[in-house]
């Protein structure tokens, strides 16, 4: 891929190497998406029960059916979204570049990561496999570790 809306063609600076790549993971992505359609499939059933509504399992399967084909169009793209620890920066999708320096916080935000910045930007590096791997993979090159 060498898309540059997604951040994989973000030039390194002279002598930056690349420590660690966050890709999306595909069984992260559908999982997180099962979740969507089981909690929004309850609560769409419950508000047309509580309606009065005379088939309220046309809520559940609306929900699976809305989610379903937002996921399934979607995901392409969500999975092309590559973030790259690198000895000096984290690049992300979109062009964005963040010295490692400027990062004040890393943290799991649901079963992803949030990194924020000294200016209070806020970026979600979604659907990783291991969130703590991912988060001591940018807080080890902040460190100036070597990372494995």
């Amino acid at each position: 891929m060498s898309d540059p809306l997604y951040g994989i063609d973000t030039p390194l600076a002279d002598g930056e190497r690349v420590l660690a790549t966050l890709a999306a993971d595909p069984q992260i992505y559908w999982r997180n998406h099962m979740i969507m359609v089981v909690v929004f499939g309850f609560l769409a059933g419950v508000i047309l029960w509580a309606s009065g509504n005379p088939a309220p399992w046309a809520g559940p399967v609306a929900a699976a059916l809305a989610i379903g084909l937002r996921a399934a169009y979607v995901r392409s793209e969500a999975m092309a979204q590559v973030w790259r620890v690198t000895s000096r920066r984290l690049l992300g999708p979109g062009g964005r570049a963040m010295a490692l320096a400027d990062i004040t916080q890393t943290r799991r935000f649901f079963g992803d990561v949030q990194v924020v910045t000294r200016s209070g930007d806020k970026h979600l590096i979604k659907y990783q496999r291991d969130a703590a791997t991912s988060i001591a993979a940018i807080t080890d090159a902040q460190r100036g570790k070597s990372i494995k």
